[in-house]
């Protein structure tokens, strides 16, 4: 079965170009003009991925993030925000409500279609699946995609388990931001940084008693510690 694609804009020609790419690139396009529309498609059809435009009638794209990462049941689907150029405060606050990746406006369909493979492939597989890591109270399963703090599991994003469980494995070794944005993001020119900040500021969020083991390397980026 392809994997469904739910595309939330109220731009029809965006809508016809994207939903055209997504068939070429062996997607089943689902479609959603406004943000309560989105937010019933993602209960009924069940999408590997959301494309979310962040300005929509309705409820607007910031909220139905923001709703999608509430409910455990949609928490972990990968979101590509679409931004305008000029909105860097939007696409700040959608990265802090957890949004995977973000893409500006107007875009390349081809870039986006490029995008949304890295972000599937990141949800579906770890550096190493057949490895299981225990690192004090922080529990790491690669293979069922679950972390555990205290035995607590963390309802966490694909592209934040896979930063959480990239660091934990290169526990000691310093991880520029440059490096993050290739391994985890799978960026080959690294621009934005402040995408790096924002998600492991979530990250050591939700890690609560375990956020301590990721540490700040001032001035180059970040290292998980070697030592609890």
């Amino acid at each position: 079965m392809k994997p469904k694609i739910l595309v939330v804009d109220d731009e029809p020609d965006a809508l016809e170009v994207l939903g055209f790419k997504l068939r070429e690139a062996g997607y089943t396009p689902v479609f959603a003009k406004d943000g309560t529309r989105a937010l019933a498609a993602v209960r009924d059809e069940r999408p590997a991925l959301v494309v979310l435009d962040l300005m929509l009638p309705e409820v607007d794209g910031l909220e139905v993030c923001k709703i999608l990462r509430r409910d455990p049941a949609t928490a972990s689907i990968p979101i590509l925000m679409l931004t305008a150029r000029a909105a860097e405060m939007d696409r700040i606050v959608g990265l802090e409500l957890g949004a995977d990746d973000y893409v500006t406006k107007p875009f390349s369909p081809r870039e986006l279609v490029l995008r949304i493979k890295k972000l599937l492939a990141r949800a579906q597989k770890a550096d190493d699946p057949s490895a299981h890591l225990r690192i004090g109270p922080l529990d790491i399963d690669a293979a069922r995609h679950v972390a555990q703090v205290k035995g607590v599991p963390l309802t966490l994003t694909a592209t934040e388990f896979k930063l959480l469980d990239l660091l934990a494995r290169r526990r000691g070794r310093v991880q520029t931001r440059d490096r993050l944005l290739q391994d985890v993001w799978g960026y080959e020119n690294p621009i934005d940084t402040r995408t790096v900040d924002t998600h492991m500021r979530r990250l050591r969020e939700k890690l609560g008693a375990a956020a301590h083991y990721l540490e700040t390397v001032r001035g180059v980026g970040y290292r998980f510690s070697a030592t609890p």
